[in-house]
C-alpha cells in the first residue's frame, strides 16, 4: 500500500512539473512570436524607408508641377487662397487646365499615397530685406514697448549687415561676445526665423518673437488680432509674434490675395481699415478665403477700389504684388500603416520652378 502510495504522489509531482513546463513553454512561445511581430514590423518599416523617400521626392515634383502649371493659367495673372495649390476649392481657370481634378490629398503614387500642402511665403514680409519703417511697423502692430521698438530693429539689421558697425541702438560682436557662450552676430542674411532668439532685444523677451506672453501662452490662441500693448508693470502679451509675420524665403513683395490683416499693415499706405477691406474684396460675397466665389486681385493697381489712395498705390508695387514665386512645401508619404512627413522650399520663375531645399522629419 505504501508503495502504491508513494507511486502515486510520485506520477502527481511529475504531473505538475509536466504541467509548469507547458506553461512556462507557452510563455516562451508568445513572447518569441511578439518578439518576431516586433522583428517583422521593424523590418517593414526598415524596407520602406527607400520607398517612402521615394514618394516624398515625388510629393515635391507634384507640387512643383502644379505650382508650374498655375503660372500659365489663362486670365489669372494672380495667385490665390482659391486655387487648388493653396487647399482652394479651385478657380474657373484651373476647371477648364490640366490642373482640373487635381487634388493634392492622398494622391495615389506607385504602392502609396501622398498628401501635398502648400504655403507661399509671399503672404509674409520678408525678414532680410525689411528696412526701419517695415520692421517699426511690425512691432507697433504687435504692442511692443517704444524703447523697445528701436533695440530689435536696429538689432535685426545689425545681424543681417556685412559690417561689425553697430547701430545706435542695436548690436553687433562685440556685444554677443559678452553672452554665455559668447558668440559672434552673422553679419549675413537669415536662413532660419529662429535666429532672432539670439538677437538683442529679443533673446531676453522670446515671446516677443513667438506671440504670446512669457508665461508660454499658446500663440494660436490669440492669433490674428492687433496688439496694444500693455500697462507699466503688467506682463507683456502679445497677440502675434515676428515669426507670424516675417520669413526668410520670398521675393520681397507681399501677396495682397494670401496674406493676412496683420502682414498687410506693414505695407505702406495700408492701415487696419483698408486691410479689413482687401480681406473682405478678395473673400467675395461669402465673406471666406478659400471658396469658389472668390475675387482675387488681378493686379495692385485695384487696391484703388479697396480706399487706397491713387498716388501711393502708384508707388506700392515695390511693396506688394499678387503673385507669389516662393512656396513651402509639406508631403506626407504613406505606404500601409507607415509615414513619414517631407519638406521643401520651391522657387518659381516663371513656369521654372526649383527645388531649393528638401528634407524630412526625422
Amino acid at each position: 500500500m505504501k508503495l502504491s502510495y508513494c507511486n502515486q504522489s510520485r506520477q502527481g509531482m511529475a504531473l505538475v512539473i509536466v504541467m509548469c513546463a507547458v506553461i512556462m513553454l507557452g510563455f516562451l512561445a508568445a513572447a518569441f512570436a511578439a518578439a518576431m511581430k516586433v522583428e517583422t514590423r521593424l523590418s517593414i518599416n526598415s524596407n520602406n524607408d527607400p520607398r517612402l523617400n521615394w514618394l516624398g521626392q515625388s510629393g515635391v515634383q507634384l507640387a512643383s508641377w502644379v505650382v508650374a502649371q498655375e503660372a500659365s493659367i489663362p486670365n489669372e495673372p494672380y495667385d490665390s487662397l482659391n486655387q487648388y495649390w493653396a487647399g482652394g476649392a479651385g478657380s474657373a481657370g484651373e476647371s477648364n487646365s490640366v490642373l482640373a481634378g487635381v487634388k493634392l490629398d492622398n494622391y495615389p503614387i506607385g504602392e502609396g499615397t501622398v498628401t501635398v500642402k502648400m504655403t507661399d511665403m509671399e503672404r509674409f514680409a520678408n525678414i532680410n530685406t525689411a528696412d526701419t519703417p517695415e520692421l517699426q511697423q511690425a512691432l507697433t502692430l504687435m504692442g511692443v514697448d517704444a524703447d523697445s521698438i528701436s533695440v530689435i530693429a536696429d538689432s535685426i539689421q545689425d545681424w543681417i549687415d556685412n559690417d561689425d558697425m553697430p547701430r545706435i541702438a542695436g548690436g553687433e560682436s562685440d556685444y554677443y561676445q559678452g553672452m554665455n557662450p559668447p558668440f559672434n552676430a552673422k553679419n549675413a542674411p537669415i536662413d532660419d526665423m529662429s535666429e532672432l532668439l539670439l538677437m538683442k532685444g529679443i533673446r531676453e523677451h522670446p515671446e516677443i518673437f513667438w506671440g504670446g506672453s512669457a508665461s508660454n501662452l499658446p500663440p494660436s490662441a490669440i492669433h490674428h488680432q492687433l496688439g496694444f500693448g500693455h500697462a507699466p508693470g503688467q506682463p507683456a502679451n502679445y497677440p502675434f509674434g515676428l515669426n507670424d509675420l516675417f520669413t526668410p524665403y520670398s521675393n520681397g513683395r507681399i501677396n495682397i490675395n494670401t496674406a493676412n490683416a496683420n502682414t498687410l499693415q506693414l505695407i505702406p499706405g495700408v492701415d487696419a481699415n483698408v486691410a479689413a477691406s482687401i480681406l473682405q474684396m478678395r473673400a467675395g460675397p461669402d465673406g471666406a478665403d478659400g471658396t469658389e466665389d472668390d475675387t482675387p486681385f488681378q493686379s495692385v493697381n485695384q487696391l484703388v477700389t479697396a480706399g487706397v489712395n491713387s498716388s501711393v498705390v502708384a508707388q506700392m508695387s515695390r511693396y506688394c504684388s499678387v503673385r507669389s514665386a516662393t512656396y513651402k512645401v509639406t508631403v506626407t508619404a504613406k505606404i500601409g500603416a507607415s509615414t513619414r512627413d517631407f519638406n521643401a522650399i520651391l522657387y518659381r520663375n516663371g513656369r521654372n520652378v526649383q527645388v531649393v531645399s528638401f528634407y524630412w522629419n526625422k
